[in-house]
């Protein structure tokens, strides 16, 4: 059961690690990203962020679709955590049981506004927010858990 769908783009790190995997009362995360599971330092990193009885896989997009679609997920409560907007979308558009994304970390890119302490977006990542909250995924914005919920499109 997908509990829920996170971008930020540090992926695992304390406060998600934490804070998250605790109030969603989660026994698995996945790390699904295309450049993670080549990147050894990354990888390492995001292992260390981990919290304790908590199963970490990482995969990339193409192989978390995978998983998801086999079932081989299903016996979990899985938080998925991908890096960036453009992911999320890819997730859900081929994964129907993901009906809520959480926006908790952007940075500042070239082309981005802020629209949040911590979301910078594009045009073209809002036009991908905008066609999820149509095909009805609740996107909201929120840092940690006990963070009030903004609804991504009232920040727009």
């Amino acid at each position: 059961m997908i509990k829920l769908v996170r971008v930020d783009h540090r992926l695992l790190h304390g406060q998600v690690a934490f804070s998250w995997t605790q109030s969603l009362g989660v026994d698995c995360i996945l790390i699904a990203n295309d450049d993670v599971p080549q990147n050894d330092i990354r990888k390492t990193t995001i292992k260390l962020a981990k919290p304790a009885g908590v199963k970490l896989v990482i995969k990339t997009i193409e192989e978390s679709i995978s998983a998801l679609q086999s079932g081989v997920t299903d016996k979990y409560k899985l938080f998925i955590v991908v890096e960036s907007v453009a992911d999320a979308y890819k997730l859900a558009k081929v994964c129907p049981e993901i009906k809520h994304i959480n926006l908790g970390g952007m940075k500042v890119r070239e082309g981005t506004r802020n629209i949040s302490k911590a979301i910078n977006i594009t045009p073209d990542e809002e036009q991908l927010v905008k066609e999820l909250v149509n095909e009805e995924v609740n996107v909201e914005i929120r840092q940690v858990p006990n963070d009030k919920k903004v609804a991504a499109l009232d920040a727009f």
